[in-house]
């Protein structure tokens, strides 16, 4: 019994995820974990919108014509979303200002 206490506890040592410095949004590797982290919430809020939005069209047979449209502008903006977070955000460390 102990050996698989053992073992559960080093499986799981990574959740919940920790952060082994002081969280800094002048740190690049936060900054970059934070912004993946908001894209997660993001695209959880909004599936959780959408499919319960689309559960309910669903169910009760209604003419929500704006629904596609609702749900395919959510999704263009979570593939800007992506792509910010993937190819346009500047992770560079912030360069020291000079006095």
């Amino acid at each position: 019994m102990y050996k698989v206490r053992s073992l559960l506890s080093q499986t799981f040592t990574f959740m919940p995820p920790r952060w082994p410095r002081k969280p800094d949004r002048k740190d690049p590797d936060f900054r970059k974990l934070d912004d993946r982290m908001n894209f997660a919430v993001h695209v959880g809020v909004s599936a959780t919108i959408n499919s319960g939005l689309w559960f309910f069209h669903i169910l009760k047979n209604t003419t929500w014509e704006w629904l596609p449209g609702l749900t395919l502008g959510w999704v263009g903006v979570l593939l800007l979303h992506l792509i910010y977070i993937s190819a346009i955000a500047n992770y560079d460390p912030t360069p020291p200002k000079s006095t």
